[in-house]
Order: structure tokens, then sequence, then C-alpha cells
């Protein structure tokens, strides 16, 4: 089972948003998602995402700017098992975009983000975590790319 983390970081009314068009084979291709990863061997969820945030934006997060809010389980019959760990960031002031080795970054208003192209299920959480959701527990199930259902846990 793959260990990540995924985080939205927030500046007033906009998400930094990433459009996977870099990357060769790879299954987030062509869908806008936040920035996380898999966690490291010895790393919490918390030191995972900090990480991976700095690697694809060059942003520092501090500890106190993130908030845990919850944990995804994807379950798939293509690709392996996934526990997420789902986390919102919030920054007073944008910081300037750099270069990511694995898409596009870009600054995308909170009414719009929904809008995206994306993976069905995200969108369940990212309901969620407009509503002011900050204990998030869900299961989503795919066959292939297909979202087949959702179980609150």
């Amino acid at each position: 089972m793959r260990l990540s983390t995924l985080c939205y970081i927030q500046c007033n009314d906009e998400y930094l948003m990433l459009y996977r068009n870099k990357k060769e084979n790879d299954l987030n291709e062509g869908k806008w998602i936040g920035l996380g990863g898999k966690i490291e061997p010895g790393e919490t969820p918390l030191q995972g995402i900090i990480r991976e945030v700095s690697e694809e934006a060059k942003i520092e997060l501090k500890p106190e700017q993130v908030e845990d809010l919850g944990l995804v389980h994807f379950r798939s019959d293509v690709w392996e098992d996934e526990e997420m760990y789902l986390f919102r960031a919030h920054l007073d002031s944008k910081p300037e975009l750099c270069e990511c080795n694995e898409g596009t970054l870009e600054w995308i208003a909170a009414d719009k983000v929904l809008g995206l192209p994306t993976w069905e299920g995200d969108r369940v959480f990212l309901e969620a975590m407009f509503r002011g959701e900050s204990d998030i527990h869900i299961t989503l199930r795919y066959e292939g790319e297909k979202l087949v259902s959702v179980e609150y846990n």
C-alpha cells in the first residue's frame, strides 16, 4: 500500500494548483491536483507534505501553516491501493511561482477549482474542504478512471 500526502495551498480566495503535464506515464496526466506525493521512510505525513511542497513549488511551509484535514483511502482495480493524508495550508501572501518538473503551477480562484479537469473523487473531498470540514475520512473506489463508490468512514 502506498502512503502519500496532498495539500491545497490557499492564499486569499485562490488555491495553488498543479496541472500535471510534464511527467511520462503519469496517472495524473491532464488533471489539476494539489501538491504532494509519496511519504518517504521515517517521515510523518506532516514532514512529507512540507518536503513535497518545497520540492515542487519552492514554498517553505511552517507546521503551523498546515491544517490536517483527514485521510482519503483510494482503492482501484488498476492501481496500487493508497492512503492519502489530506492537508490545507494558508499563506498570507502569494509567493512567486517557480518551474515544477511535474507540471504547471497556477493560482486558481476558489470558485473555479471544481470546474477544472480532475479526478471524480477529488471533487468529493474538495467540496468537503470548501464547506469547512476538517475531519474528512472517505474511501474512494475506482474501476479504471471511473469512480464507482464513495464511503464516508
